[in-house]
């Protein structure tokens, strides 16, 4: 998959409320690892590197590495505890992964063949419902992208989640509908031309 994102934290030695708020005094927000057939870790994170991955968006949907003490835990997060009056965070969780842990990931799209799309050379606009897909994937087994191949598409056409040839050994989260990824929409100037068309013709 395409690169982890780090984030650097400490042993936490201390546990209780008594500890947590100390941690915090001290300009970290405590947490913990848990999983992966091993105990639980008590960790500290710096506040304002937390707070910074938090407002990049989907934190708690994509693989992070957390580095504790220089050793690298591979793993997502579980929840974030957030103060009720300021919501900014004051404890963390983490489920430390195995290879075939299966976890629910938001997978970045790739849109290859543009140039044998017959709808984007007449001027057609490639309108991107969606830049991801979130995919149950397995973490020893992350795929980098999903690739959706244009040939063939025309003006008009609809790209659905059935439509596409997803990595081998994951699944799409969203499985009670058949939504669309993208669409390939009419220039503006053949949608004019197309709607005096439908006028005259009611005329």
């Amino acid at each position: 998959m395409a690169e982890t994102p780090v984030l650097e934290a400490v042993a936490r030695e201390g546990v209780g409320k008594g500890a947590a708020r100390q941690t915090r005094r001290e300009g970290f927000v405590p947490g913990v690892i848990y999983g992966g057939g091993k105990e639980p870790q008590a960790i500290a994170v710096k506040f304002n590197v937390l707070l910074k991955e938090l407002k990049a968006g989907r934190f708690l949907s994509k693989l992070i590495n957390v580095k504790v003490d220089g050793k690298d835990n591979k793993v997502v997060c579980r929840g974030v505890q957030r103060d009720v009056v300021k919501d900014l965070p004051t404890h963390i969780d983490f489920m430390r992964l195995t290879d075939r842990t299966r976890i629910s990931l938001h997978i970045p799209i790739e849109y290859v063949n543009r140039e044998k799309s017959p709808g984007l050379k007449r001027g057609g606009v490639l309108t991107e419902v969606r830049h991801d897909l979130e995919l149950f994937v397995t973490a020893g087994k992350i795929p980098e992208k999903v690739t959706i191949d244009l040939e063939g598409a025309e003006i008009n056409d609809t790209i659905h989640i059935s439509n596409v040839k997803l990595p081998a050994g994951t699944s799409p989260v969203i499985t009670d509908r058949d939504f669309a990824i993208a669409n390939i929409q009419a220039p503006s100037g053949l949608r004019s031309e197309e709607n005096e068309s439908d006028e005259a013709e009611e005329e």
